[in-house]
């Protein structure tokens, strides 16, 4: 049983480091949007690539407030967040409390 135990461990500590990863590149794709960037520089591409088929799906879903601000990379964060706390640290007390 330890070894399912350390499996499942090992699983939240890779989501939760993925999922760190990807707050950390809708939070750059935010912070590109306040500016005019290149759309065919390389890292600009892969921020968008990346990040909006959830952006796309949280705007369709949510409309932009008035004014035009768009929260969706907001809301993105918050699910990453939730995802952090509710997903990672169950597995990670499901994988503690197997003998």
């Amino acid at each position: 049983m330890p070894l399912i135990a350390n499996f499942l461990e090992a699983i939240a500590y890779v989501l939760s480091l993925v999922l760190r990863v990807y707050m950390w590149v809708v939070i750059a794709r935010a912070v590109i949007s306040w500016v005019n960037p290149d759309p065919y520089n390389p890292i600009v591409r892969f921020l968008y690539n990346a990040t909006e088929p959830l952006l796309y799906r949280i705007r369709r879903a949510i409309p932009a407030v008035a004014g035009g601000l768009d929260l969706s990379p907001l809301i993105l964060l918050l699910g990453i967040f939730f995802l952090q706390i509710f997903l990672v640290q169950s597995l990670v007390d499901v994988a503690g409390s197997l003998p």
